[in-house]
């Protein structure tokens, strides 16, 4: 427990040191953008591959029950976060963005990050094989909640060869065909792109919190009741729920502190490219992310 609180610290000092930078003029705007899309389309997919590359390979029998409770959990998170919100959001148009900030959580980058720093770096390779759901319905679902009541849901070919999905692909080959001895030539690059991931993403979370207006800030209680059920109790409910169902004790652990989760980044993306308001998403985004670095080592502690 006192190992998890302290790695959180580290990364609330990465994220406060982004804060910093951004005040004092050295972060934020086109380098926030560009950074991310680097972090996003170079680095991340570094990690997610490197993460295979050593004397000691991921379990290759984990590979078809990471995809099966991956799938299964996103399935669960549909339903609840179509319902729930009905109960908590009295304005019907707003309801849909609740819907996407129970349903997904900023996985890419910071629950990573975190999985590397509980589990070993090993363990991102577990992590991206329980994002590959994420990251499909993220752009057919997520983009129906944001948009609003009404909308058709739409699949994009491409969401199935982005970067980070191709790395996957590649990282599951390497596990599936024992290729893990890769020349140290190859490795180190990809292990130091990937080393760019964990700090990088911290100080962009960091210096977008320094560009959020004060207005942004507070939320209203709908806002609380949703970071409360992100955080802890859809993640423990989903937990038991894959221990009576008998899955996998290292899958389950790593699904679960998945889940918990901060709100997606990709929702105020999602709001900026539609038009919508994104006050909303991004006081969500704001407070999930801010209240994590409790609830985090929390739900190790009550699970673990």
């Amino acid at each position: 427990m006192d190992n998890i609180i302290t790695q959180m610290v580290i990364l609330l000092l990465l994220v406060v040191a982004g804060y910093v930078s951004n005040k004092c003029g050295l972060t934020g705007g086109d380098f926030d953008r560009k950074l991310s899309n680097f972090i996003i389309n170079v680095s991340c997919p570094c990690l997610i591959v490197s993460s295979v590359m050593g004397d000691v390979g991921p379990d290759r029998g984990l590979i078809v029950p990471l995809l099966v409770v991956g799938f299964l959990t996103y399935v669960v998170l549909f339903g609840v976060s179509w319902l729930l919100p009905r109960y908590f959001v009295r304005q019907a148009g707003l309801r849909g963005m609740y819907s996407f900030m129970l349903m997904f959580g900023n996985v890419g980058f910071i629950g990573y990050p975190v999985v590397a720093s509980i589990f070993g770096h090993q363990a991102v390779f577990y992590a991206s094989l329980l994002n590959v759901p994420n990251t499909l319905f993220i752009f057919v679902v997520g983009t129906v909640f944001v948009l609003g009541d009404g909308q058709k849901m739409r699949f994009n070919p491409r969401t199935l060869y982005c970067p980070a999905m191709i790395a996957s692909y590649v990282s599951i080959a390497i596990v599936a065909l024992g290729w893990e001895h890769v020349p140290r030539v190859v490795a180190e690059p990809l292990r130091l792109l990937g080393g760019v991931t964990v700090p990088g993403a911290l100080l962009v979370i960091g210096s977008s919190m320094a560009q959020i207006g004060r207005r942004h800030v507070l939320g209203a209680p709908r806002t609380y009741v949703m970071a409360a059920l992100r955080l802890l109790a859809v993640p423990v409910a989903v937990f038991m729920l894959s221990r009576l169902a008998g899955a996998d004790d290292t899958v389950n652990k790593i699904n679960t502190v998945l889940i918990g989760m901060p709100v997606a980044s990709y929702g105020t993306m999602f709001c900026l490219k539609y038009g919508r308001d994104e006050g909303e998403m991004v006081r969500g985004t704001l407070i999930t992310t801010i209240l994590s670095v409790v609830t985090i080592p929390l739900l190790t502690f009550i699970l673990f």
